[in-house]
């Protein structure tokens, strides 16, 4: 196949919905809208995005090998002194995805100046556009370049506003949304505007662009575990078509993440959802002190600390501490120490993200 990928040549001239495309497009719209409706069905979606925030976070950072395990992140989340430079990343992300979501929200567009601001969240300091030649992209084992991307600054500057144009002009042509999303994906990472943080940057860009165009209503849907665990067809095949122009081959690997991904939130969700209605019925045969409020605070993050149950049910500490205190005695919770502060651990809740089946696997 003859090679016309160039990185100013955009969007990519040729075709770009192939048969093969077009046949799965369907699949992988069906399971994002199974999704999107199972997430309008909660009584309280808010619940469930917290955790699914920390867990993406977990995933995206670890494409970039900082890793971090999934107790440290949730223990940190609440104590924020023993953050390690690690867990500090995964929660900079965080941060950096519910900004970038409430910009995308509030405007309904996604600027160069939100992308920025998604980065300095990232980052922790506000870093611009590269302005200084010698960004390569190496082969992590063999030290081999296998991609230079544009050095001039404002070549990177003229092709990240026409990225702008192309991202906020939905509906101008007749592309699929999840084609342009690839695409858009696959611009980005080959301009590779900033000096670091390009593909966590990038795939924060994915969720806010489902949003941007409808295909969910709050980030629920997270690439990251998909290409962690496809680590190596993911930079294979974005520097194939870079090399060779596949762009079907691309394309397709992004659909079937979609597809895997969603399907895989749908029994994450559901799981959580029978997990809570347990809780529910349990607590109110089995304690006095059943409220939704009180349901919610101890399903919003596997942790919870007094003040959180002070602040949601609107009562003093020494009650919210009778109250943690006796949901611990009855087996509901695990009460532990970290340093002087006392946690609550819903270990049914950890466990669902410590142990997720692997993608393509929802039955386990």
């Amino acid at each position: 196949m003859e090679n016309t990928w160039k990185i100013d040549n955009f969007p990519p001239i040729g075709e770009l919905e192939t048969y093969a495309i077009l046949k799965k497009l369907p699949i992988a719209h069906r399971y994002l809208a199974e999704l999107k409706g199972l997430v309008t069905s909660l009584p309280n979606p808010s619940i469930i995005i917290n955790t699914l925030a920390l867990q993406e976070a977990k995933d995206s950072s670890e494409v970039e090998n900082i890793i971090t395990t999934h107790d440290e992140l949730f223990k940190t989340e609440y104590h924020e002194r023993s953050l390690t430079p690690a867990a500090k990343e995964v929660h900079n992300y965080a941060r950096a995805l519910e900004n970038g979501f409430s910009l995308v929200k509030d405007k309904q567009f996604l600027s160069l100046n939100h992308v920025k601001s998604i980065h300095t969240a990232l980052s922790g300091s506000a870093i611009n556009f590269r302005a200084q030649a010698g960004t390569e992209l190496k082969n992590d084992v063999t030290g081999e370049t296998i991609y230079v991307p544009p050095q001039n600054p404002n070549e990177i500057l003229a092709l990240m506003s026409s990225l702008e144009k192309f991202i906020n002009n939905v509906g101008t042509d007749n592309l699929d949304p999840l084609v342009r999303m690839a695409i858009i994906h696959h611009q980005f990472e080959s301009i590779h505007p900033f000096p670091d943080g390009n593909g966590r940057t990038g795939r924060i860009l994915n969720i806010l662009y489902l949003v941007l165009t409808g295909l969910i209503d709050i980030p629920i849907l997270y690439l990251s575990r998909y290409i962690t665990t496809t680590k190596q067809d993911y930079y294979r095949l974005l520097q194939a078509v870079r090399d060779e122009g596949a762009w079907e081959d691309w394309i397709l690997y992004m659909l079937d993440g979609v597809a895997l991904t969603a399907q895989h939130t749908i029994h994450l969700v559901n799981t959580f959802k029978t997990l809570m209605q347990d809780y529910k019925h349990r607590m109110r045969e089995e304690t006095k002190i059943y409220s939704q409020d009180m349901l919610n605070v101890i399903f919003k993050h596997p942790y919870t600390k007094i003040a959180n149950v002070e602040k949601a049910l609107g009562i003093g500490r020494q009650t919210a501490i009778k109250y943690l205190d006796t949901l611990a005695e009855k087996g509901f919770l695990e009460k532990h120490k970290i340093g002087r502060m006392s946690f609550y651990i819903n270990t049914p809740v950890l466990r669902l993200f410590i142990e997720m089946p692997p993608l393509g696997n929802t039955t386990a």
